[in-house]
């Protein structure tokens, strides 16, 4: 009953399933705030051509 008192690997388990709760965790709330980033053009062509007219002094 020697191998129920070692302990060896034990710390590699616990960070495997701290860094699957973490990765859970931000694809949940990818999906939930999906919704907030879909549809929506934060730089569309009118901006950027905007920009570029300002840069050249136009």
């Amino acid at each position: 009953m020697n191998f129920l008192k070692d302990e060896s690997g034990q710390g590699a388990a616990e960070y495997i399933l701290l860094f699957g709760g973490v990765i859970v965790i931000a694809i949940a709330a990818l999906i939930i705030y999906q919704s907030y980033f879909t549809g929506q053009d934060f730089n569309t062509d009118e901006d950027i051509q905007e920009v570029r007219d300002c840069a050249r002094g136009n």
